[in-house]
């Protein structure tokens, strides 16, 4: 490998991480809602996808600037996080895991369905900001708009940390996840840390929805199922319920899913990133990635 074939590997690698914030946004929502309820909502990628269309519909024809865009998305996904909540999981037997994973699997159908025949199926563009923006480092490149996205998910990881960490609402999440019962007998209402925790991970997702948007330049229904498995793989590759681990997995999966096409091509790369997630579960590797017992 020359010198020119080490800087564009290095370079794909760079441009993978960047793009892999939203990658980890989607695990923290998988994970939030695993580390809480103990259940996969399967929807989650396809509700982060209806949102960011939410805000391209809500805003049509309104000369909005970019970043209206991806406000107007972060409220859509939280009311669309809501509702699968409360159309999934509220009514249906918690106890009965099969239940609640097969209802997010309809509502994923569903969201999909409506995004289809409102939009014909045609892909639309997305704004971005600072797309027209490069940066210099060196003999790397660093587009604005994919430093542009890992800035503004590098902020939604902190706030959501500092809710979780430094709340009175992140305390009762925290107890919920640990000791539902307890945390019950204490005055906590379970059902509604459930309802705000699909809210959140909802505001969460239409931001990533947003994201993946812009940094991409459209919006297509067939984003959803890839993007569910990427937030499953993050999710399972971080541990299961720690939200450290999944922001560190979903850069690095961003990271070696970039280097994978750059060096074997689109068409290979989902191949090896589902090898790399059944090489964790079948393997169950300890140390960092280990599965998390859901207390950090």
């Amino acid at each position: 490998m020359d010198l020119l074939d080490l800087i564009d590997t290095v370079q794909s690698v760079a441009d993978g991480v960047l793009f892999g914030a939203t990658y980890a946004l989607l695990g923290i929502g998988f994970t939030l809602i695993f580390g809480v309820m103990h259940k996969i909502n399967l929807a989650y990628a396809a509700a982060s996808i209806g949102a960011a269309y939410a805000s391209l519909l809500v805003l049509a024809g309104v000369k909005a600037p970019p970043f209206l865009f991806f406000l107007m998305a972060a409220g859509c996904g939280g009311i669309i996080g809501w509702m699968v909540y409360f159309v999934g999981f509220r009514f249906i037997p918690l106890a009965n895991p099969l239940a609640t994973l097969m209802s997010t699997v309809g509502l994923l159908l569903l969201i999909d369905e409506i995004i289809v025949h409102t939009t014909a199926g045609v892909p639309l563009s997305y704004p971005a900001l600072f797309s027209d923006v490069i940066i210099r480092a060196g003999p790397f490149n660093l587009r604005g708009d994919l430093m542009f996205v890992f800035a503004l998910c590098c902020l939604c990881m902190v706030l959501l940390l500092l809710l979780i960490y430094r709340t009175r609402l992140g305390l009762g999440t925290r107890a919920v996840s640990q000791q539902p019962v307890a945390a019950e007998l204490c005055g906590i209402s379970i059902t509604a840390v459930n309802g705000l925790t699909f809210v959140i991970t909802g505001v969460l997702g239409g931001i990533a929805g947003a994201m993946i948007g812009a940094a991409i330049g459209m919006l297509s229904p067939l984003l959803s199922l890839p993007l569910t498995v990427k937030g499953l793989i993050v999710t399972v590759i971080g541990g299961l319920g720690s939200i450290p681990r999944a922001i560190i997995a979903g850069l690095l999966v961003g990271g070696l899913e970039n280097l994978i096409q750059f060096l074997r091509g689109v068409s290979e790369r989902d191949l090896y990133i589902m090898l790399l997630l059944f090489a964790f579960l079948v393997f169950r590797p300890r140390g960092l990635f280990a599965p998390s017992a859901g207390r950090d």
